[in-house]
């Protein structure tokens, strides 16, 4: 699938901000070296049957960095679903789709956090984890893999010593493909549909939350899946840029940090959603930089969910529909 030119834009900057939120989160617990992780038992998890990554020489494998398990090298979809307690459900249900630049997923700070806090407010989330581009197969390998990513996007100094002619920047890496991703995505969306019945959900009311590259991937497929039928969108510190909006778009809710690199004071999403005429609500945060998840104490981005919580309220995604 050919990815229109603005949404290529939308999915490298997230893409590039994930990477960076590895290297420049200035409100984690401890510093951003990467440790060794065993795979958590998944007993819930679902594979998608979505196929496998094209030359993918590694297994699966986890680790943990700023404190939080990451999951890299997913060949293998899966869907993990959060059912709230069945006293405060409400019918509403939510695909997760967590951010690492499309190589990694932060699967706990943007994956079952998300899902659990959305499981309070009686609705069922459902944690994507999607495939993935190759890493290399050793922590040193994603070292360096990390090192070159960050070289490829630094651009150079400002002022060079001596007089010498400015420094060329490195070539741009090349949006991702997104084909896996969307398909993984579609998978989730199919697989909930089916068994809404059991899971109690209300096919029309499935909504996606995705964060960095997770939002650009929430975008994506709000602008090119022919199968899913979103009933409402939360792309959080994605892409910004303009994109083309369908006449049916779904209400959208965008949080994002000035700080936020990926900001870079652009509205081009808002606009475009506003010329469309179609339902959207934006919170553009002091501070909070890039990757905060469910927000770090002490700044402004904290709250950002109870907000969100606020708008599916007010757009009648957390009351129960009345038996007819």
């Amino acid at each position: 699938m050919t990815q229109p030119k603005t949404l290529r834009t939308l999915t490298q900057s997230a893409a590039l901000a994930a990477v960076f939120a590895f290297a420049a989160s200035a409100f984690a617990q401890e510093d951003g070296t990467i440790h060794p992780l065993e795979a958590p038992a998944e007993p819930r998890a679902i594979p998608l049957g979505t196929g496998g990554v094209e030359d993918q020489p590694a297994e699966e494998s986890w680790f943990r960095q700023w404190g939080e398990p990451m999951v890299r090298n997913v060949s293998t979809a899966t869907l993990t679903p959060f059912l709230p307690d069945p006293a405060k459900a409400n019918g509403t249900a939510v695909i997760v789709a967590p951010g690492g630049g499309f190589r990694w997923l932060s699967i706990d700070n943007e994956g079952w956090k998300i899902a659990k806090a959305l499981n309070e407010q009686g609705v069922a989330a459902f944690v994507l984890k999607y495939r993935l581009r190759p890493t290399p197969p050793t922590l040193e390998g994603l070292r360096e893999s990390m090192n070159r990513t960050f070289a490829a996007v630094t651009p150079p100094a400002a002022t060079p010593p001596d007089g010498a002619p400015p420094a060329e920047a490195p070539p741009r890496p090349l949006p991702p493909n997104l084909d896996n991703q969307l398909a993984d995505a579609e998978a989730a969306y199919a697989l909930i549909v089916a068994r809404a019945g059991e899971w109690k959900v209300d096919r029309d009311r499935i909504g996606m939350v995705g964060f960095s590259a997770g939002a650009g991937l929430t975008m994506h497929s709000t602008l090119n899946s022919k199968s899913m039928k979103l009933a409402f969108i939360a792309p959080i510190y994605g892409g910004m840029g303009p994109v083309e909006v369908p006449k049916d778009a779904p209400p959208m809710f965008v949080a994002i940090a000035v700080d936020d690199f990926l900001f870079k004071g652009q509205f081009g999403l808002i606009e475009s959603w506003l010329k469309a005429k179609r339902p959207v609500e934006f919170h553009l945060y002091q501070d909070g930089g890039h990757g905060f998840g469910m927000g770090y104490p002490g700044h402004p981005t904290r709250w950002w969910f109870e907000v969100f919580t606020h708008w599916l309220d007010h757009n009648g995604f957390l009351k129960a529909k009345t038996a007819e």
